[in-house]
């Protein structure tokens, strides 16, 4: 009589990464990565759940319609430095980072205001 053999057990380090789960789920890895990853997924529950979830979430996501986003938050994002600022002295460089820093908190706490 031919015993079932027992599923294969998998260390935390041999299940696939969050983003090798994301990347499984869009069809974005390359041939052998795939190839890899399905043989994995085919063994392991864990991952194959972890795969399942993301299709789902990924499949409730397209259905879910065009987002929309409030003017308000357009133009506080608007207020974020887009780049570096030029070169300058060494003091300056930390005044300089602390603004953009209290920038983006001050935009943050005036968007949970409108929020509430």
């Amino acid at each position: 009589m031919t015993q079932a053999q027992e599923p294969r057990r998998f260390s935390s380090t041999e299940h696939l990464a969050s983003e090798a789960v994301a990347a499984f789920a869009d069809g974005e890895l390359r041939m052998a990565a795939y190839l890899r990853a399905a043989r994995h997924i085919a063994e392991c529950p864990e991952c194959a759940a972890e795969v399942d979830a993301q299709q789902q979430a990924r499949a409730a996501l397209k259905d879910s319609g065009e987002m929309s986003m409030p003017g308000s938050l357009l133009g506080l994002l608007s207020q974020i430095p887009m780049c570096e600022p030029p070169a300058c002295a060494p003091g300056e460089a930390k005044n300089d980072a602390e603004r953009r820093r209290r920038v983006i908190v001050t935009s943050v706490a005036s968007l949970r205001r409108r929020r509430r």
